[in-house]
């Protein structure tokens, strides 16, 4: 299967993303918040740095509940915001 190459907004929607799970998750490890999502370390490794910026909504939906996080505050801080 071959994947089409990502759009520049899409990675940029990865790297917000990224930063927003960096921030929420302050002080608790990688494996506290990926454990708590159901989710491997690395997982939330590749989210987190943007090697993965467009994970599946069932991913991002685990990660905002174990971070406390609304699903309409990530959408508002990620989203593509044309200029």
């Amino acid at each position: 299967m071959v994947r089409t190459p990502l759009t520049p907004e899409e990675r940029e929607r990865g790297e917000r993303l990224g930063a927003l799970l960096r921030e929420a998750r302050g002080g608790r490890s990688m494996v506290e918040v990926a454990a708590s999502a159901g989710l491997s370390a690395e997982t939330l490794r590749k989210i987190e740095t943007g090697r993965a910026p467009t994970p599946a909504f069932f991913t991002v939906a685990a990660l905002a509940e174990a971070l406390s996080l609304s699903l309409d505050d990530v959408l508002r801080r990620c989203a593509f915001v044309p200029v």
